[in-house]
């Protein structure tokens, strides 16, 4: 027996509003859905645009504060444009907290550091043809 699609990925926090404004106004995700759980979570359940995934957003302040860990964990998205994206960023008045690092092949990264300390990557797809990913 083995699982089936990976439905959500969650990360808890402490500001739950300024978190989700971060990743609708920036990361440009919709909001698809938002409810209590039964234990008193309130949860907020985001999607980018072309998946299916989603990431669920959580405050449970009854559970203590959380503190995230440097480099323990990423959300990665891909994006048409680095530059285009960190012109996006700054409108925002926000930058890259990494990169980017491009490659011969016209792909690369960079990492922004959302509200919470979680960091993300934005992945630019390589553009010559016969090289492959980013």
């Amino acid at each position: 027996m083995k699982v089936g699609k990976l439905l959500h990925t969650r990360y808890r926090l402490n500001d739950l509003e300024r978190s989700v404004k971060f990743y609708r106004e920036v990361l440009g995700l919709e909001e698809v859905r938002r409810h209590k759980s039964p234990r008193g979570s309130e949860l907020v359940f985001l999607k980018a645009p072309g998946s299916e995934e989603l990431i669920e957003l959580c405050s449970f302040p009854s559970s203590g504060p959380v503190q995230v860990q440097p480099d323990l964990t990423h959300l990665a998205f891909e994006v048409e444009s680095l530059e285009a994206f960190g012109k996006h960023l700054a409108a925002h008045g926000l930058k890259y907290s990494d990169g980017p690092t491009l490659r011969e092949n016209g792909g690369g990264f960079a990492f922004i550091d959302a509200p919470e300390g979680y960091e993300i990557e934005l992945i630019q797809p390589g553009k010559k043809p016969g090289t492959g990913g980013y």
